[in-house]
């Protein structure tokens, strides 16, 4: 069963002239002149898909376009999809990507904006089930394929997804991806001796670097409060514990000649993003040395620590870009090339995406 609605109004993150952070409506406003027609036009709807693990939210920009891939975002613990994503998708050179594919928020249970608690005694899903929901969705909305955006949490969920459903992801972009089964809680904590380690300050610590977390109050400030005050805590608990049990994901680099045929691996694109001052860096190295390396480029964002579709969604926007291009979605006349960037380094960005999956040595870009 799939319950739709309009949304209106929605949220952004917007980057001030001075560099600043701001947060804008994290509260919808309801616009009772704006009539369903309206939202329609825009091409946003709202959808509580029943799986077999409960309801999902998720929000559906555009409709498939023919037999193209959409693209489905997952976002990290403390977030939902627009804290996670809009500053990203509202990102001009973003849009120019969007216009040729339509696109699927997904929010975990219980992390939409106005999301009810659970009852007494409700089991939440683990990791792994969280991906076996993923099928429903694309079955309700009748979509062949996806190429996944994940950060954090969600990139585990959308690389479990891919492991388990092969066929039905084109490529993968993993944010601040964790392979390990390690919990994180007990290192965040190790983190933060002398403050009060409630749930708040761990997530923060997962998501920011202690430079971060001391130096970039107004970014810092904006994402705690929302996490504090926008979702449900007892909802958000129950998804921190969920990430706090997964189990590893298990994934070994492939042989050639040995086991490429049997060893447990991602089957398609990869590319890996983490800012070089990251709290995720070791972690994401950790998979990148798991994964193909004739499939997969690891991205490491200078002057970048948590976030990097927060902090620089102009260079995320860009390596998409062409990492779609790779796979042979957008030709390269439709590329726009923002003023003051220099053509030769694009072409080089488009070099290394387009190699990656016959190269056979590992892809390894600073933006």
């Amino acid at each position: 069963m799939v319950r739709a609605a309009c949304l209106c109004g929605e949220p952004i993150f917007s980057q001030t002239e001075r560099g600043s952070m701001e947060l804008y409506g994290m509260h919808p406003t309801l616009h009772h002149s704006r009539s369903r027609n309206h939202c329609l036009q825009h091409g946003i709807s709202e959808h509580d898909i029943e799986t077999p693990h409960g309801v999902l939210h998720v929000t559906m920009r555009g409709i498939p376009k023919g037999n193209r891939p959409i693209i489905l975002t997952y976002h990290d613990i403390g977030l939902n999809h627009k804290s996670c994503f809009n500053t990203l998708f509202n990102y001009e050179d973003m849009q120019e990507i969007t216009q040729h594919f339509a696109v699927v928020h997904v929010d975990a249970p219980g992390q939409q904006e106005a999301a009810p608690p659970f009852p007494s005694g409700y089991r939440y899903p683990t990791m792994d089930e969280l991906a076996e929901m993923l099928p429903s969705v694309m079955t309700q909305l009748k979509v062949n394929s996806v190429i996944g955006i994940g950060v954090g949490a969600g990139a585990y969920i959308l690389t479990r997804f891919a492991l388990n459903n092969p066929s039905l992801v084109e490529g993968l972009v993993l944010i601040d991806i964790d392979p390990c089964a390690e919990g994180w809680i007990d290192w965040a904590a190790s983190k933060l001796s002398g403050w009060t380690s409630n749930l708040v300050d761990i997530i923060m610590a997962h998501h920011f670097s202690t430079d971060e977390l001391t130096e970039n109050q107004e970014l810092i400030q904006t994402y705690r409060l929302h996490i504090a005050q926008d979702i449900n805590q007892d909802n958000l608990a129950l998804f921190c514990g969920s990430y706090q049990y997964r189990r590893d994901l298990d994934i070994e680099r492939p042989i050639v000649g040995l086991n490429e045929d049997t060893v447990n691996t991602l089957t398609c694109p990869a590319l890996l993003v983490v800012g070089d001052t990251s709290p995720a860096v070791d972690a994401v190295v950790e998979c990148n040395s798991r994964l193909n390396p004739t499939k997969t480029t690891l991205l490491k964002m200078a002057d970048c620590g948590g976030l990097p579709q927060v902090v620089q969604p102009g260079k995320l926007a860009e390596a998409f870009k062409y990492f779609v291009q790779g796979m042979g979605y957008i030709s390269q006349e439709n590329i726009h090339i923002v003023q003051g960037t220099n053509p030769h380094r694009l072409n080089t960005c488009f070099d290394y995406f387009t190699i990656a999956s016959s190269s056979a040595e590992q892809q390894h870009l600073h933006l």
